[in-house]
């Protein structure tokens, strides 16, 4: 039997539910079934041209462990790890500091900061290729892990400023007149008082992040040209250069590259929906 929400909501709501629903989910996972489909078909069948009928057998663990002895996938797997949370650390923990400052303090350019971090948000990060290249080529950061680490632990704390002033900003201002009555110093009142409050929202904001640094693409060939700093995005490229009709090797460093993020986002499920809610009913 299905809810009462959806049976007294008519017959469209029904076939809703039963047809458009699944129908739309299929669709958007449709890319993502064909990658798992090829990642587990034998070398035999992309060979013969049998790349999108029923596999001859299921090579679910010989294609994953090739990728991992006849490549540098495992590298790229950590230098994404490598890239990716210290990126996230960096850009999180400066956004907290920074949207407490502008939620909380009242001095003269609090508003025109704010909006300047706003406006940083809007600015096509393709024009800042040619810069941020020779930048780092001249302040020796080009190709290495430190200098990506840098440019998006930079990159992503203006949306990261935005996000936790709004949330800091949204929190009862009565509760840090009061620990400031009482005497506490401002950095215990920050430490205690309002990190606590908004934990969900850096989980919530922790997860975008990682996901944001995790896929990116762009900067990871802008920044790097040995294979030995490379992320796994970059390096899945490089995969498919090395394995030119081995598509059943670039479909399974592909899905491999997809699960850390997803894991990432399952781990953290309730906390990321409880601080994309956060503050929506009062």
């Amino acid at each position: 039997m299905f809810p009462r929400s959806i049976k007294s909501s008519g017959p469209v709501a029904l076939f809703s539910y039963q047809v458009i629903v699944p129908i739309a989910l299929f669709i958007w996972l449709l890319p993502l079934i064909a990658i798992f489909m090829t990642s587990i078909r034998p070398a035999a069948d992309i060979n013969t041209g049998n790349v999108f009928g029923i596999p001859s057998r299921i090579a679910l663990i010989e294609n994953y462990i090739a990728v991992f002895t006849q490549s540098a996938a495992l590298q790229y797997l950590t230098n994404s790890f490598l890239i990716t949370i210290p990126s996230v650390i960096i850009s999180v923990a400066l956004s907290c500091l920074a949207g407490y400052a502008l939620a909380i303090y009242r001095f003269r350019v609090a508003l025109p900061l704010f909006f300047l971090f706003v406006a940083g948000n809007f600015v096509p990060y393709q024009i800042l290729m040619v810069p941020v290249r020779d930048m780092s080529v001249q302040s020796g950061l080009y190709d290495t892990i430190q200098g990506q680490v840098l440019f998006h632990g930079a990159f992503q704390t203006g949306f990261c400023t935005l996000f936790m002033r709004n949330f800091i900003k949204a929190l009862p201002f009565d509760l840090i007149e009061s620990a400031r009555i009482e005497g506490v110093k401002e950095w215990q009142i920050f430490w205690h008082v309002v990190l606590p409050l908004v934990r969900p929202a850096i989980a919530a904001l922790s997860v975008l992040i990682f996901t944001f640094v995790w896929n990116d693409f762009f900067w990871a060939n802008v920044l790097t040209q040995g294979e030995s700093v490379k992320p796994i995005t970059a390096g899945v490229r490089a995969l498919n250069g090395q394995f030119v009709n081995n598509w059943h090797l670039v479909s399974a460093a592909s899905i491999m590259a997809a699960m850390p993020p997803v894991a990432m986002f399952f781990l953290m499920q309730k906390h990321f929906i409880t601080g994309l809610t956060l503050g929506a009913v009062k």
